[in-house]
């Protein structure tokens, strides 16, 4: 774990008064066996449809909202034009567009207990479909407030997006603790004089909440 320094508030003795998290690889986990398994069966190195996926240039237009996550299995079909077969492409995309999900009830359970003390504001750069996804995951009540790139039209590591969480969270940047699992999303939230964790376990979560 990577943990910026804070003082703590005068008030509550807590080194933040909000927590600001990302979503995907800290709250939602996806489960990527079956895309793998078919990546092995194509002859591809597991890891090779998801690195076609999240090239900045189509990944951008799903988390900026411009594309639906269907739009986005047709770019990544293109973007496997010449590894595999057509059809072998397709079902890649599909895979990976629709790789089953869960979500990690160590990070729920942690991030509950720390709202029943300060805001939290999920803060995730994601497609259009978000909102259906917490309802299917039953978080649509984890959170004070939702901050979705593809609502907002604005990617982390802007530091637009990281001003609008901010503004919804009701405190200062730096009273703020950010969690996220991308170096860059973190650098860029403690360049903004926020309290900083780069997510990897659960673990990491949990002692930077300690005491809340």
């Amino acid at each position: 774990m990577t943990l910026s320094p804070a003082a703590p508030s005068a008030a509550g003795g807590h080194p933040f008064d909000a927590v600001l998290c990302d979503v995907d690889n800290v709250i939602r986990v996806y489960e990527p066996a079956h895309l793998y398994a078919l990546e092995r069966a194509a002859g591809l190195a597991e890891g090779t449809t998801m690195k076609v996926a999240f090239a900045p240039d189509t990944v951008l237009p799903l988390v900026l909202g411009r594309i639906t996550p269907d739009e986005w299995a047709g770019s990544i079909l293109r973007g496997l034009s010449g590894l595999v077969a057509d059809g072998t492409a397709a079902e890649l995309s599909t895979a990976l567009v629709r790789s089953p999900f869960h979500a990690d009830e160590t990070v729920v359970a942690l991030l509950r207990r720390a709202r029943a003390q300060v805001p939290l504001v999920l803060v995730t750069n994601t497609s259009v479909q978000l909102e259906e996804d917490l309802e299917v995951l039953g978080l649509t009540d984890l959170a004070d407030h939702v901050v979705s790139s593809a609502r907002v039209g604005i990617a982390k590591p802007d530091r637009r997006i990281y001003d609008i969480a901010v503004e919804r969270a009701g405190v200062p940047a730096e009273r703020c603790l950010f969690v996220d699992d991308t170096l860059e999303n973190v650098a860029a939230a403690a360049a903004l004089g926020m309290r900083t964790v780069h997510y990897r376990t659960p673990e990491d979560l949990r002692g930077a909440l300690n005491g809340v």
